[in-house]
């Protein structure tokens, strides 16, 4: 009958008392007006700006078509990028990299098209892009391939 004696209430033990933390007597602390000491001031390193790799990330190539360049006298640039970019980080990006002042972002999501070769089909991928538009007298020197 051991595995039913699990089950019996154990009155004989009494549990064991924890010992009690020591009480903090108060102390009085007198106030003392100590004089007041100049503090150093320490120099402060400017920030490190980020590595533009990620930038590279965003934006992946330059868009250069006849389009593009009729855009480019409008102070719009056109840019592929990466598929996952939002419109703040595009901007940020242009801004970063080239030095400009971006005033809107315009994205354009480009779909797969489907391509036939003789009996054998396959798509042409799809791509992101992003058309920038810039502050007046600001330009991009966008060089192609």
């Amino acid at each position: 009958m051991a595995i039913l004696d699990v089950f019996k209430k154990k009155e004989d033990k009494t549990p064991e008392e924890k010992p009690k933390a020591p009480k903090k007597e108060k102390v009085s602390v007198e106030k003392e007006v100590k004089p007041v000491e100049k503090i150093e001031k320490k120099e402060v390193k400017p920030k490190e700006k980020k590595s533009k790799g990620i930038y590279y990330d965003i934006l992946k190539s330059p868009h250069v078509t006849e389009k593009a360049s009729d855009l480019a006298e409008n102070n719009q640039y056109v840019f592929k990028v990466w598929p996952r970019a939002h419109k703040l980080e595009i901007g940020k990006a242009v801004k970063d990299l080239y030095g400009v002042d971006v005033t809107a972002v315009r994205i354009i999501n480009i779909p797969k098209k489907a391509k036939r070769v003789g009996k054998s089909q396959g798509f042409k991928k799809g791509y992101k892009k992003a058309i920038v538009s810039l502050k007046k007298g600001q330009k991009i020197e966008i060089v192609s391939r």
